[in-house]
């Protein structure tokens, strides 16, 4: 099966919430023309991907997962990682598979080196997934961006995600347990050492010069990643992992989308 993690770049729907939009806010306020044409060009970015699950970063709200969710029909299934906070970006999951259930961490306190707590930017979201009578549980997150940087925080998200996702395979040993998404952070840095050092990000097999999936200050930057827990659920097809690229970037999403084949444990 093939898993995907896509930032779409601000899929805001056509509804303003926070009272300033548009222009030079935050919040950007897409006309439902423009609307339909960033989904029907993200639509057809994402069925190019033929994979089986996409985790997503950058949806603003129900409505604009729902709005791309139709043009991606393949996918029966989805959830939003909603922080219920106005012009916010979450992150969501797309399924060909039924989802079984679904937990949120974004309550939880994580805490930087210093010792200070904080949250996860945005919901590390737990998706589980009945595949043809597998269990697969995917972890769609979306660390701190370094606009206005708080690399602890990242350094945060990093550990505990990497123990949560732990936790999950003590709890379902035979489930594929995978984690990806845009974690802002290169490898080499803090924060994807400390993933490195327990998972396995499914890229280290490729040359370095193919795995960059964002352009900053002209250099391409590997930032959105895959990751995979150690467990009987299933194993990584080496040499499977890609990243999708058109032009500057991927289906007019400044990220380009990174992908990657697993095999599954055949169910008893």
């Amino acid at each position: 099966m093939r898993i995907a993690a896509y930032n779409v770049h601000r899929l805001f729907d056509t509804v303003c919430a926070t009272g300033s939009c548009g222009g030079s806010n935050y919040e950007e306020l897409p006309t439902e023309a423009e609307f339909a044409a960033q989904v029907d060009q993200l639509g057809r970015a994402i069925t190019a991907l033929n994979a089986d699950i996409v985790m997503l970063e950058e949806v603003e709200t129900q409505a604009s997962l729902d709005g791309l969710q139709s043009r991606v029909p393949q996918f029966t299934y989805s959830r939003l990682g909603e922080t219920y906070s106005a012009a916010s970006v979450d992150v969501a999951v797309l399924s060909r598979f039924p989802i079984t259930e679904v937990r949120s961490h974004q309550s939880q306190y994580i805490y930087r080196p210093d010792g200070s707590a904080t949250r996860f930017s945005r919901d590390l979201l737990e998706v589980h997934l009945d595949v043809d009578g597998a269990h697969v549980i995917v972890f769609a997150a979306h660390f701190r961006s370094k606009v206005n940087d708080d690399p602890g925080r990242r350094i945060a998200e990093a550990y505990a995600s990497r123990s949560i996702l732990l936790e999950s395979v003590k709890e379902f040993p035979s489930a594929l347990v995978v984690m990806g998404g845009d974690l802002n952070d290169v490898p080499g840095s803090e924060a994807i050492n400390a993933l490195d050092e327990v998972l396995l990000r499914v890229a280290r097999d490729r040359p370095e010069n193919e795995t960059w999936s964002y352009v900053y200050s002209g250099r391409g930057q590997a930032i959105d990643h895959l990751y995979l827990a150690p467990g009987g659920g299933g194993t990584y097809v080496p040499g499977s992992f890609r990243v999708a690229r058109d032009g500057d970037g991927y289906g007019g999403s400044d990220h380009r989308a990174v992908y990657a084949d697993f095999v599954l444990t055949t169910p008893p």
